[in-house]
This record gives C-alpha cells, structure tokens and sequence, in this order.
C-alpha cells in the first residue's frame, strides 16, 4: 500500500511544474497537509498509508483543528481550518485524477464561515493617508509614489515590490504585472500616481532596478538589484506608520488600500466584472465581496420607489 507522504511530495512538485503556483502557496500547502499527515501518524503509530485516508479519519482531523489553541485563550481560526481542508480536498482530487482509490473530495464539506469582513477607508481617510509622507527629500518622495500607486491600482503589495523601473510607462500609465497564479494582468496609473512616481524617478541617482528600493542598512556599488529591492514588510511598517501619523483609528494594511481601490471604482459606478480584472481576481465570486458598497444605492431605491416611504 503507497505511503501517503511520498504522494503529498508528488502532488506539491504537481502544482509547482503543472500548475504553475506560487511558491508561497506551494508552501503554505505543504504546511496544511504535513499538519494532516503528523496527525495521522500520531494516530496510526505509523508512517500513514492511503488505507488511512478515509472519511472516518478525516473527520477527526477536523476535530483536532477545531481543538487546536494558538494562544491561552483562542483557537485556530475558523478560516485557517478552512485552508487546512481545502488542501486536501485538491489533494484527494489529485489522488483520484491519478487513479487511487481515495475518498471522495467532495464528500469533505468545508467549515462554515460568517460573510467576510472588508475594511476599507473613505475617500477622506485615503486622501488623509496619501497626504502623510513628507516630500522634500527622496525617502518621502519614494513613500509618496508608493501610496499613490497602491490606491491608484489596487495592487497587492506582493505585486508593488516586484515592479522594475522598466516596467513603468510614463507616457500611457500602463503597468504589466504577474499575479497570483502568474496570471499576467494590465493595471493603470491615474494622472496624480504617475505624476508622483515620475517626480520619484527623477529624483534617483542610483542604476537599480527595482522600482522602489530601500534606503536603509549597508549599501555600495557592488551591491545587487535584489539586495536593494524594497521588501513586502517594509510597505507594510511604512503603511502603519503614516496611519498613525493620520490617526486614522482602524489598523490598515497595504490590502487595505487595495480593498479601498476596488470600492473607490465600484461606488463610481464601475461594473463587478472590469474590477475582477483589474483587481486580477480568477473567479466573479472573490471579487463579488465588495458588493457591500450597493447598499447605499439599495437604501436610495427603496427610499425612492416603496410605497410606504409616500
């Protein structure tokens, strides 16, 4: 009978050569099903076979991630149980695509999980945000261009780092960037973003080419385009900062912004399908979470049309 952990090494190599996935979601699903596979082995006293994939097994999995504590007094939250199963639905799908005998995926149903949250600012928290950094020397001027340009294309933060100065059309206010699943997408530039970055670009004096760098920590001229190349964390702590500089009082994030794009777009009449492109979304449904911002014009139609409101 095949081991099952050889099969979870087969089916990650799987989505990284045929399925084209991000290493970051290569390792994050190594994580869930190794989760999955140490369970099973506590369980079995051994090294788990397919035999133990069985529905019986599977729902004591899911009663050990529902028990599992993450601090004193809070457990592993529902969404990241949710993560857990749906890695080994795809691997159970992957398993059965490859004739073995598995359970059915979709036998395994997934945790419930309340409607999702979506926090973003208002157009003058966002003009708050965008007006902190101060631009009279080139660290302000980066940070200017920076939160410009994550309001102006709802970029992920992931995306922003790995943007090279090459990449940025001054002229048409295009940007190419590859996103989750290396989906390559066209996002633009409005006229103040770009603006910003061209007086950003202006100001540089370096031949790096990532488009926004740090300006911290040791540095010469040997020293290479990646080393220099300005990290996902470090755009997160500069969002943080001019948040509070702001006092604008909900913690915010670079996706934040990017939630803040999409219901800037929609609440100006934009259609869910053009931002699902933009945002570069692969299903309507992920981009169907921010049809929060129709309630106003919900509100607006019964006042207007309901027969008791006369």
């Amino acid at each position: 009978m095949k081991k099952v952990w050889p099969l979870i090494n087969q089916y990650l190599d799987y989505l990284e050569i045929e399925r084209n996935c991000s290493p970051l979601t290569i390792r994050n699903y190594r994580h869930y099903l190794k989760r999955f596979h140490q369970f099973l082995k506590r369980k079995e006293n051994k090294s788990p076979t397919l035999a133990a994939l069985n529905i019986k097994n599977i729902r004591k999995f899911r009663v050990y991630l529902a028990r599992i504590k993450t601090s004193r007094d809070s457990f592993l939250k529902k969404k990241t149980q949710s993560y857990h199963i749906i890695a080994l639905r795809s691997f159970l799908r992957w398993l059965a695509k490859n004739d073995y005998k598995v359970v059915s995926p979709e036998k395994i149903e997934l945790p419930k999980i309340g409607d999702r949250e979506i926090k973003f600012l208002s157009r003058e928290q966002v003009e708050k945000l965008l007006n902190q950094p101060l631009i009279d020397d080139i660290l302000g001027l980066r940070d200017k261009a920076i939160l410009e340009t994550l309001f102006s294309t709802g970029l992920r933060v992931s995306e922003l780092v790995k943007l090279d100065r090459d990449q940025i059309n001054l002229k048409t206010r295009e940007v190419g960037v590859i996103g989750k699943g290396k989906r390559a997408r066209l996002v633009f530039l409005s006229k103040r973003a770009i603006s910003w970055l061209g007086r950003y670009l202006a100001a540089r004096d370096d031949h790096y080419r990532p488009l926004f760098i740090r300006y911290s920590g040791k540095k010469d001229p040997a020293t290479s385009d990646e080393a220099m190349r300005l990290t996902s964390r470090s755009v997160q702590r500069l969002v943080e900062k001019y948040r509070q500089k702001a006092r604008i009082p909900v913690k915010i994030t670079p996706h934040v912004l990017r939630h803040s794009f999409a219901t800037d777009l929609l609440q100006h009449g934009a259609d869910l399908r053009s931002v699902q492109e933009l945002l570069g979304h692969k299903n309507i449904s992920t981009t169907q979470i921010y049809t929060h911002v129709t309630d106003k014009h919900l509100r607006e139609t019964h006042e207007r049309y309901h027969s008791g409101n006369e």
